[in-house]
């Protein structure tokens, strides 16, 4: 099995990030569970057979704990939405003066635990858009697409990314050795049984893996004129900074008028600091994953539900964001939807070649 051949790694997460986006703008619980059932789907027809593609059902469980820990919450220490359908009621710890407007137990509402639900599904739904990205992109692939001012940072991520899977491999086999002798593997004196042979064997292969980078020259830089250091410096440390005004003024009211010239401004001058700084890594590329209209389709296809997810959202409100005082059952908008649907074009246009089995 191998991924589907011609698609950048840059559309996937394109793709799942614009899934992501398109969450944030909503809390109808249709639309949230509609854009899962997407990229559960894309996920499924077109992931490889790598060990970074099963990060997928981590990122659903890590979804899953979120929204159980959001819904705590809203039990526990209360929500500030009014309610008067009274689920049960705990009780309640009195809190010193200081402390007014937080309360321990009391009355839980269904109006609170409907708003903690939907809050929390946006969240789950954007760390499920994350995990399709890992799932469909590979890190390794990833790694050679980025520009060389970031290749040295982005070494760093694919390393621990890759890491992270071994550290849980050894776990699993050192509880398993300690089992088979009888021994305990659960507790505190399990955890220090398994946790130093796992640090241990993580900090030999992380030497081992240094000296094989350092033999191959990861971390070689070309010789740069110290004019063109102090340049690449101020590029794109200003670069950010007017990313990070004009965005601010694209979110405000009063920078309405500044806040897109000096966001196009921060991006242009981010951009030539990241072209001047790629000159000190001198390295070619094997291979290179290349721009084509199927990359361009797998990306397209999520701006496109980012875009309406958005523009919906200021024609519709009330759509986008279903009320909970008082309690109404929640509408699926059709168009809305129907521009969600439009991220399951990457199903059809990239899905796995996979190899038919051999008879037995």
């Amino acid at each position: 099995m191998a991924e589907a051949p011609g698609v950048h790694p840059g559309a996937w997460w394109l793709w799942a990030l614009a899934l992501g986006t398109a969450a944030t703008r909503t809390t109808n619980p249709l639309l949230l569970a509609l854009l899962l059932t997407v990229s559960a789907h894309v996920v499924v027809t077109c992931r490889p057979d790598t060990p970074s593609a099963r990060s997928y059902s981590a990122f659903l469980r890590l979804a899953l704990a979120v929204l159980v820990i959001r819904l705590g919450f809203a039990v526990l220490l209360g929500s500030p939405i009014p309610g008067t359908h009274v689920l049960l009621t705990l009780p309640e710890v009195p809190l010193p003066h200081w402390a007014q407007g937080i309360r321990l137990g009391g009355r839980v509402t269904a109006e609170s635990v409907l708003f903690a639900l939907y809050d929390g599904l946006r969240l789950a739904t954007l760390l499920v858009c994350v995990g399709a990205a890992n799932a469909l992109a590979a890190p390794a692939r990833l790694l050679k697409s980025l520009p060389g001012a970031l290749y040295e940072a982005g070494v760093a991520v694919v390393v621990a990314l890759t890491f992270a899977p071994h550290l849980v491999a050894d776990g699993r086999r050192l509880r398993a050795a300690r089992r088979l002798r009888g021994r305990p593997d659960r507790g505190v004196r399990g955890l220090l049984h398994v946790g130093l042979p796992v640090l241990e064997g993580a900090l030999e292969r992380s030497v081992a893996l240094a000296a094989a980078m350092d033999a191959r020259g990861y971390g070689r830089t070309a010789e740069v004129a110290p004019a063109v250091r102090r340049t690449t410096a101020a590029l794109t440390l200003g670069g950010l900074l007017g990313v990070c005004a004009g965005t601010y003024g694209l979110l405000t009211a009063e920078g309405g008028t500044y806040g897109l010239p000096v966001l196009l401004a921060g991006a242009a001058a981010a951009l030539a600091g990241l072209w001047l700084g790629g000159r000190r890594s001198a390295r070619t590329r094997y291979r290179p994953d290349t721009w084509n209209p199927r990359s361009c389709l797998v990306a397209g296809s999520g701006a496109a539900v980012a875009a309406l997810l958005v523009l919906a959202a200021s024609r519709a409100p009330q759509a986008l964001h279903p009320g909970v005082v008082p309690l109404v059952a929640p509408a699926l908008p059709l168009w809305p939807a129907a521009a969600v649907l439009l991220g399951l074009l990457p199903a059809f246009a990239a899905p796995v070649r996979r190899l038919p089995e051999e008879p037995s």
